[in-house]
């Protein structure tokens, strides 16, 4: 690992000069969702999902949907920063709020992070609809643990 200058924080952009970023692959339940990456990096990952396909039986994009994909987004945003430093990362805590639905359109998915340290990350997860209203927030913390080959 490259060490930081002197009086310099050691942060992501140094430690990735040593360790080769995770590139997201989507999993099958994503692909079934109709996920698809816009951008990602450690300081941000952002994906789309349309609503068709996602609801629920009232016709409304479905919680567990909303659940679903907020955590992988989140994961995915984990395990970037963890490879930074040769690691990898496992969820431990998921909650999520909804505080508006989707019947139709598509929902922008955006992880940004509270904490990233060397053993537990935390980020914020905002699912937002076309209009850019806040539909759920999740918060999501993982481990970073050794990568197991």
């Amino acid at each position: 690992m490259t060490d930081a200058p002197p009086n310099e924080p050691a942060t992501a952009d140094h430690r990735a000069m040593d360790h080769k970023l995770w590139k997201i692959t989507l999993g099958e339940l994503d692909e079934k969702m109709g996920v698809k990456i816009i951008e990602e990096s450690v300081e941000r990952v952002v994906a789309t999902m349309p609503v068709e396909g996602n609801r629920q039986s009232f016709g409304l994009l479905h919680g567990g949907a909303s659940l679903a994909v907020g955590e992988a987004v989140g994961s995915w945003a984990a395990v970037i920063h963890a490879s930074t430093m040769g690691k990898t990362a496992v969820g431990v805590d998921v909650s999520a709020t909804h505080h508006r639905s989707a019947r139709e359109g598509q929902v922008t998915i955006t992880a940004t992070p509270i904490h990233l340290g060397g053993t537990i990350t935390t980020h914020e997860v905002v699912i937002a609809n076309e209009a850019g209203q806040r539909l759920c927030t999740l918060r999501i913390t993982n481990l970073l643990m050794k990568r197991h080959k």
